[in-house]
C-alpha cells in the first residue's frame, strides 16, 4: 500500500502500535514511548517531506520531536491522497485545510474495519498528536514566523520560518523541494541541507527510516555543536554562508558514514539555499 500517493488498494499490514492516547483527542501528546531525554544545548532545526505529509515525514517528525529537536513537515503533492476502498477511490483532502482530526473521523465513519486493518486510522490517530494536519511544501513562507503553530510537536526552536536540514522521503519529493527553492530565488541567502533518504511508502519502512532519519540528525547535530563551539555561537547563529562553511563542508562525510550503517536506505545530498 503506498499511503501517501495512494496508488493503489489497501493491502498493507497494520503499522506498529501507537499508544491508546494517540486515538484520544487532537490535542499534542505528552511523554510517550519513544521520548527521549532532553540532553539541552544546540540544535540543528528540521523539516522532514514526504508526498502528502502523512506517512513518511509524519513519522520522521514524530521521531525528531521526540529527542526535543525542533522540526517542522510538509508534502510536495497537489493535494493530499490516502488509500481508499479500492485503487480507483482514494480519499482526497486539500493541504491546510482539513485536518488529521477530521480525516479520522471521516474514516472511521466511512469503514471502520477496513481503514483500521490497513493501518490509516493508526497513521492518523499518530498524526493528530503532532500538528494539526498536513501542510504543503510550496506553499510554506520561509522566513515569515510560524506563531499559529506553537502547538505542534518539535515546533520550539522553528517560530522564525527556517531549517537548518530538510529531509526528503522520495525522490521526487526531493526533486520539488529543489525546483521549489531555485524558483524562490535564495531570498535570505541561507544555506540549507536537503538530504532525501529513500524510504517505501509503507507503515513498516516509514518506521525504519523515521529511525534512520533520527541516527542522521544525531550525527549532523554532533557536527554542528563542534563547528560552533570552535567559531563562537554568535557566528555560527548567523546561519551565513560563511559562519557555517566549516560545518557544510563535513556535511557530505556524515552522510557517507550513515549511509554505511543505513545501507537499505539510499541517500542524496546537495547544498541548497533559502
Amino acid at each position: 500500500m503506498e499511503v501517501d500517493g495512494a496508488t493503489e488498494a489497501p493491502a498493507a499490514p497494520p503499522a506498529p502500535a501507537i499508544p491508546s492516547t494517540a486515538l484520544a483527542s487532537a490535542a499534542p501528546a505528552p511523554a510517550t514511548n519513544g521520548e527521549r531525554e532532553d540532553a539541552g544545548g544546540f540544535k540543528l532545526k528540521f523539516c522532514t517531506v514526504c508526498a502528502s505529509n502523512q506517512n513518511r515525514s509524519m513519522e520522521a517528525h514524530l521521531r525528531l520531536s521526540q529527542a526535543h529537536y525542533p522540526v517542522i513537515s510538509f508534502g510536495t503533492g497537489s493535494l493530499v491522497r490516502l488509500p481508499g476502498p479500492s485503487i480507483t477511490q482514494p480519499n482526497v483532502y486539500q493541504f491546510n485545510k482539513v485536518s488529521y482530526d477530521a480525516m479520522y473521523k471521516e474514516l472511521h465513519d466511512k469503514d471502520t474495519r477496513l481503514y483500521t486493518a490497513n493501518g490509516l486510522l493508526n497513521m492518523l490517530g499518530r498524526n493528530r498528536q503532532v500538528k494539526w494536519g498536513p501542510e504543503r511544501w510550496q506553499d510554506w513562507q520561509i522566513g515569515i514566523p510560524r506563531n499559529e503553530h506553537a502547538s505542534d510537536r518539535g515546533s520550539q526552536g522553528t517560530e522564525g520560518g527556517v531549517v537548518d536540514v530538510v529531509f526528503t522521503c522520495e525522490e521526487r519529493c526531493w526533486d520539488a523541494v529543489i525546483d521549489d527553492l531555485l524558483n524562490r530565488g535564495s531570498p535570505l541567502n541561507r544555506p540549507v541541507h536537503v538530504i532525501n533518504v529513500d524510504i517505501k511508502d509503507n507503515h513498516e519502512e516509514a518506521s525504519i527510516g523515521g529511525r534512520g532519519i533520527l541516527d542522521l540528525a544525531d550525527s549532523l547535530n554532533t557536527a554542528a555543536k563542534e563547528e560552533r563551539e570552535a567559531i563562537g555561537p554568535a557566528a555560527f547563529d548567523m546561519a551565513s554562508a560563511a559562519s557555517r562553511a566549516s560545518f557544510d563542508e563535513r556535511v557530505p562525510e556524515i552522510v557517507g558514514e550513515w549511509q554505511e550503517r543505513w545501507p537499505n536506505l539510499p541517500a542524496t545530498w546537495t547544498l541548497a539555499w533559502f
